[in-house]
């Protein structure tokens, strides 16, 4: 199959050279470690905690339990001691209840997942959530409501500096393409395609070993941001075009991240919950890693296990440089969606001084949504959120482009955001009144 490509996107300095090579190495705990597993580490429904203070738990155990449908299982990533229930730092909602946990024992077994007859809800007791940072609960996305005829697996990994992806593509080629092989048997999917930039030959290389015995496309995609994005992978591999406002499954697509894929493997293979992640720390450390970590290790830990931060760090960033959040509290846990850490030296940051907007145009050439951020950003500033709904803010995917090539640094993108969150609220209480 040809790839197609889409409108827009930039090509920013990648960064990936310090960890692109260096295999996944091991995070190691100690007797005595604390962990804090967040019980909200997904879209949706926060899990509720059914452990409490003194409880001791085994590596793998159900810590919390999915509260909706759109919600996720939470496990222990160790054995050990709860010592309580407490908010903890988190990047986006400032604090969210969590399970204290003390490490007793370093125990490399778990607790097998529990034994369903139907699919999807494996995935649920699994607690399997989008690993490529939507979190989106993955037994949601694979009980579509229509057939699907494209399953794609996305190891586009466009986001500069992370290799977390990259690493399990190399090194974990079976399990991943059995992971999606499961999910297109289950679903009863026609075509699977996997999607990889062309600055991962060897990933590249190691999934076109497996074309002939598992039956799959692999179409390496051209080095642009954002060809990660589910809307923009979908367009440049399959050549359709998701709605506005619709999902993929709109046009018969479904995709998953590689990571996602592993999770599912080991899910169904080794009956293995999702307790720990592959997270990429790098930038101003003095030795950057990918670490297969336990989930709710603080950050703090990463950056010892990395031989500590080189010079005066300026700014912490959990996940990747254009759709990460800054953190300001070293003990901020890995998530599920934790990709990434990078660390920032002040000579590492562009000069951020804001002037007035000169009109150039380059936002809108770079959006690959089609939309107009030069005219939005003046609705937003303005907090004209009805004018900005018709301009199609809603379908902003929040990629950073528009920010990026503004020559006036303007803080396009933060606008949108906040415009988007105010716009959902207005949605929120319009519906509440109508009932």
């Amino acid at each position: 199959m040809p790839y197609f490509g889409f409108k827009g996107g930039i090509h920013p300095k990648y960064n990936k050279e310090k960890t692109c090579g260096k295999k996944i190495e091991k995070l190691e705990l100690n007797v005595g470690d604390e962990v804090a597993i967040p019980l909200i580490q997904h879209i949706g429904a926060p899990a509720k905690a059914v452990v409490k203070r003194k409880d001791v738990v085994k590596r793998g155990q159900l810590i919390g339990r999915s509260s909706g449908f759109v919600s996720a299982n939470i496990h222990s990533s160790v054995t050990g001691e709860v010592l309580k229930i407490e908010n903890v730092s988190h990047p986006i909602m400032g604090s969210v209840p969590s399970v204290k946990i003390r490490v007793t024992d370093i125990d490399n077994d778990f607790v097998l997942v529990e034994d369903t007859d139907k699919f999807q809800d494996k995935v649920l007791a699994a607690g399997i959530v989008g690993l490529g940072g939507a979190t989106f609960p993955s037994h949601v996305k694979l009980a579509p409501p229509k057939k699907i005829d494209y399953l794609i697996i996305n190891g586009a990994e466009c986001e500069p500096y992370l290799t977390c992806d990259h690493r399990l593509m190399v090194e974990n080629t079976v399990e991943i393409i059995k992971g999606a092989k499961l999910i297109q048997s289950e679903l009863g999917i026609e075509k699977l395609i996997v999607g990889i930039e062309k600055n991962k030959p060897d990933a590249i290389n190691a999934f076109e070993k497996l074309i002939v015995k598992y039956e799959f496309e692999v179409i390496p995609l051209d080095v642009k941001y954002p060809q990660g994005g589910e809307k923009q992978l979908i367009k440049a591999t399959v050549n359709r075009v998701v709605p506005e406002g619709k999902l993929p499954l709109e046009v018969g697509v479904i995709v998953h991240n590689v990571g996602t894929c592993l999770a599912i493997y080991e899910a169904f293979e080794r009956g293995k919950p999702l307790i720990e992640r592959v997270v990429t720390i790098t930038g101003a450390v003095k030795e950057p890693k990918n670490l297969i970590v336990p989930i709710g290790v603080p950050v703090r830990k990463l950056i010892e296990s990395c031989g500590g931060p080189v010079g005066d760090i300026k700014k912490i960033v959990m996940g990747g440089p254009m759709m990460g959040f800054s953190i300001f509290d070293l003990d901020t846990p890995v998530m599920k969606g934790t990709s990434g850490i990078i660390l920032y030296r002040d000579t590492d940051l562009p000069d951020l001084s804001m002037n007035n907007c000169i009109r150039c145009g380059k936002c809108v050439e770079a959006c690959p949504m089609g939309l107009v951020p030069a005219i939005m950003e003046q609705f937003s500033v303005n907090e004209m959120y009805e004018t900005l709904k018709d301009w199609h803010v809603l379908n902003c995917i929040e990629c950073g482009c528009c920010s990026y090539v503004c020559l006036s640094r303007r803080p396009l993108v933060g606008y949108f955001k906040t415009a988007k969150r105010e716009i959902m609220n207005m949605m929120r209480q319009k519906k509440d009144a109508a009932k």
